[in-house]
């Protein structure tokens, strides 16, 4: 008796191969491409500070006086500089959660709006060291970038 192959399992086969090769090819191409957003958060302050270069004071205290030149509004900040520490750096605006901040006579909190500012540092009572800045106008903004569709 002759042996007979049926030609159905391998045409089925054959095009089971072929779908699953054109699905496979679907589902690993490459999607279109979506913009994507940015949100952009930005905060402005200045570093100011003040050393006694030499060393020769010891223990001192530095207070720091910002003045908005807009509003005419004065912020201050104490510091106590340990003996051998010679200066220190404070940052204003200073956060209000610190236990020390710049703080107006009100207790109300320093921001850092757009404008000019006066700086100066007292020792004992004197300016020792002082100067101007200012605060650009910024904003906090969306930036979407669109890809390039391909062609």
């Amino acid at each position: 008796m002759g042996v007979s192959t049926l030609v159905l399992p391998n045409r089925l086969t054959s095009l089971l191969r072929v779908a699953g090769l054109g699905l496979a090819c679907m589902v690993l191409s490459p999607t279109e491409s979506h913009a994507q957003t940015w949100m952009v958060s930005t905060d402005a302050f200045m570093k100011l500070g003040v050393m006694d270069k030499f060393g020769t004071l010891g223990t001192y205290t530095a207070k720091f006086v910002v003045t908005n030149n807009t509003s005419g509004k004065a912020y201050i900040l104490v510091k106590e500089v340990a003996g051998g520490q010679n200066g220190i750096d404070v940052v204003f605006p200073s956060e209000p959660s610190e236990p020390d901040y710049f703080k107006a006579d009100t207790g109300e909190a320093a921001r850092a709006l757009p404008g000019s500012y006066t700086w100066e540092c007292q020792v004992g009572g004197k300016k020792v060291v002082g100067g101007k800045f200012s605060f650009p106008e910024t904003a906090n903004d969306v930036t979407t970038i669109i890809a390039d569709k391909k062609k």
